[in-house]
């Protein structure tokens, strides 16, 4: 096989990842080629583009609010719905679904030390199930200021960890910002989201470098959990 052939296949291959296409035993192995191959990690990053670029002449349509109740009534019972987070976040990623309540925008602040500026009532702990990712998530809403601490894990080589909230009742997920590279950061969150984080469920996705940019999730959804109060 030519030099030719072997990159015709990674093209292929690179594209049927960025799709999610390929079986499990054969994710594992092109993932553990991108950890070694910056040219591997190019060439998804090159069809992560291509395939959000298919979406932008296509106008955004919200469902009915009534969509996501029916869903929840048929799929999750209420006494698991705090577990069904995850499913229900790749449930809106695949669909594609636009968000309804705005992209927030995620400002990175000097972590808090005073008591009076940052004083938790919420929390949430998302981990992945092999523990490989874990993140508390602990908000303040007086001071509009959600801290992350990221105890476990990193974002894969040319990937990044993305913050996303859907509140509840909500039809959609809302970006909170790609998170950065320091373990522990706050997110001051803008005042129409305050009130959407208690009781909402906070999840974590991973992402081509820069975020999604298409409103929802586009690579695997890590961890997720709901925020309940301390």
């Amino acid at each position: 096989m030519t030099a030719a052939d072997d990159h015709n296949d990674d093209v292929a291959l690179a594209g049927e990842y960025a799709l999610h296409l390929l079986d499990a035993e054969a994710r594992r192995a092109f993932e553990e080629r991108l950890n070694n191959e910056p040219a591997l990690r190019m060439l998804v990053s090159e069809w992560d583009m291509h395939f959000a670029a298919l979406s932008d002449q296509i106008s955004p349509v919200a469902p009915p609010a009534m969509v996501k109740s029916r869903i929840d009534d048929v799929l999750f019972p209420q006494s698991a719905k705090a577990s069904s987070g995850l499913s229900l976040w790749r449930m809106l990623a695949g669909a594609g679904f636009a968000m309804v309540l705005g992209l927030a925008v995620l400002l990175v602040l000097p972590t808090a030390d005073g008591p009076d500026r940052f004083v938790p009532s919420f929390t949430a702990e998302l981990a992945a199930e092999d523990q490989s990712l874990v993140v508390l998530a602990s908000f303040a809403p007086e001071a509009g200021i959600l801290r992350i601490d990221r105890q476990a894990g990193n974002a894969r080589p040319g990937r990044v960890l993305e913050l996303w909230l859907i509140a509840e009742g909500a039809t959609a997920p809302v970006s909170l910002g790609v998170l950065p590279e320091q373990t522990t950061t706050d997110v001051a969150l803008p005042p129409a989201l305050i009130d959407a984080v208690a009781g909402g469920t906070l999840a974590i996705s991973d992402e081509p470098v820069g975020g999604s940019t298409t409103g929802a999730p586009t690579g695997d959804v890590l961890a997720a959990s709901v925020v309940t109060s301390i």
